[in-house]
């Protein structure tokens, strides 16, 4: 998984290389993610422990300054995306159980930026993101039960999308907060026994992120 996932990265630098015009300019890195969920569990409004996933989430964009002031960025990214929820509803018994869900997505994010885009701006944009690779585990009183992988699962929405908002601090440290807008679930998966596992389970994922220099020139 991780050679196929630097080899995506690979393809991500090489697609976004900007040579051809110096007013554009790239920049790449990487990410951590403080993930949580928006939970409406049969029509419950439920919480979710932080997810931090400080690896695999790495970002290449293309940038364009129109001043000192304004600027807008183009990019790809491949993201550690999920939560845990220490309630989930044993559909095959009495009881709950802690999950945890994530998948690896493919985000495409568009967006502006404005301030002084040398030290401090603010950003927000948009993304739309498609998930590839999946992962479920269970927990039953502290003991793991259970584990689901796959690639292109229907467990979950295929397409998936969301906004964003951030700061880059004046020493470069860039703080992002997203939400999506989609559902992590597909409630209509139904398992071989004719079960829906997500069946009422209505996800919405956000989290905060740390990086350095996210959309700025490394100098």
């Amino acid at each position: 998984m991780k050679k196929i996932a630097f080899i995506l990265f690979g393809c991500f630098i090489m697609t976004f290389s900007i040579r051809a015009q110096s007013s554009w300019y790239q920049s790449y890195g990487g990410e951590m993610l403080f993930s949580f969920a928006d939970i409406q569990d049969q029509g419950r409004t439920e919480s979710s422990l932080m997810r931090w996933a400080p690896v695999l989430n790495m970002y290449t964009y293309a940038n364009k300054d129109l001043s000192q002031h304004l600027g807008f960025y183009a990019g790809l990214s491949l993201l550690n995306v999920g939560y845990i929820y220490d309630g989930y509803n044993n559909p095959n018994s009495e009881g709950t159980l802690k999950k945890k869900f994530r998948t690896y997505n493919l985000a495409v994010p568009v967006g502006f930026k404005i301030g002084n885009l040398s030290k401090f701006f603010i950003f927000g944009g948009y993304s739309v993101e498609f998930p590839f690779a999946y992962k479920e585990k269970t927990f039953d009183g502290g003991d793991k039960v259970g584990k689901i992988t796959g690639w292109f699962s229907s467990r979950y929405e295929p397409i998936q999308h969301g906004f964003h908002v951030g700061v880059q601090l004046p020493e470069g440290l860039t703080v992002n907060f997203k939400y999506y807008l989609s559902e992590f679930h597909n409630q209509d998966f139904t398992e071989s026994n004719g079960i829906k596992p997500y069946e009422g389970l209505e996800s919405h994922i956000f989290y905060f992120s740390l990086s350095y220099k996210m959309l700025s020139r490394w100098e």
